[in-house]
């Protein structure tokens, strides 16, 4: 099993100038390269659209088969055993217990544990993927990351509306009233940049990265690209983590009484 690892991942290494995007090779294109023109028809840019399903079609399959356990019995016994159900329990459940961590007001984290969740495993596999030669990592495009920081910013303010309804624009005035005049509209400049500050992070940390990679790899397949791409795994798990965590921060100081 070992050698049959390493034999696929030296193939992977030697193809990689064959199979990198910039050569014109990409797998979304050749496996769902027939949905490229009806994205285009209505207006849906189809190059991280593609990437992105793929992605989507993983996570969907590790639910399935992760989930299949707990769905047959209320409780799952221990096995001893490091297997996948034990990964997929200690994943999860390391995730629920990050978050509620940091989300302890209002409605708490167990409500936000499906959106910030699913963005943590969701980010993570699309950093990851432009490792994989042949794929784009579909976070490396602004009109992608900029969309998940205005699913955020949108959620920040609706979790504020439901736990505190009309009072939660309090929080934009500051502490002292006198000074809400100049607050209020640095709060809100504050608030209305955060997307925009999640999106350009997201996008220039693993735009930035890639392109490392691309670059030694283009010039020296075999060795060279090592270094770079373990240090593209830790640039992957880190701003999924970064994503994650600033989202968390901004839900809890939402529905948290003091600002």
């Amino acid at each position: 099993m070992v050698k049959r690892v390493s034999v696929v991942g030296l193939l992977l290494m030697l193809s990689s100038p064959v199979f990198a995007a910039g050569a014109g090779f990409t797998w979304s294109h050749a496996l769902l390269g027939w949905l490229e023109k009806p994205l285009a028809s209505v207006g849906i840019d189809p190059l991280p659209i593609l990437d992105m399903l793929f992605v989507v079609v993983l996570l969907i399959a590790f639910a399935y088969f992760a989930g299949k356990p707990f769905r047959q019995t209320s409780m799952v016994d221990p096995s001893g055993q490091a297997n996948f159900t034990h990964f997929t329990e200690v994943l999860v459940g390391g995730i629920y217990n990050f978050l509620s961590g940091i989300i302890r007001h209002g409605l708490g984290a167990r409500p936000v544990f499906a959106l910030l969740g699913t963005y943590a495993l969701f980010i993570l596999c699309m950093n990851l993927l432009g490792l994989v030669p042949g794929f784009n990592p579909p976070t490396d495009q602004f009109n992608v990351t900029i969309t998940f920081g205005v699913i955020i910013f949108v959620m920040t303010h609706y979790l504020g509306f439901k736990v505190h309804g009309s009072h939660y624009i309090k929080q934009f005035m500051g502490p002292y009233l006198p000074l809400a005049w100049l607050m209020f509209p640095i709060e809100l400049i504050s608030h209305c940049v955060r997307p925009l500050s999640l999106a350009i992070r997201l996008f220039g940390n693993m735009t930035g990265d890639h392109k490392v990679v691309l670059v030694f790899t283009s010039i020296f397949a075999f060795g060279l690209p090592i270094p770079f791409m373990g240090l593209g795994v830790l640039v992957s798990v880190l701003q999924a983590f970064v994503f994650v965590l600033l989202s968390a921060i901004y839900f809890e100081g939402a529905m948290g009484e003091a600002h």
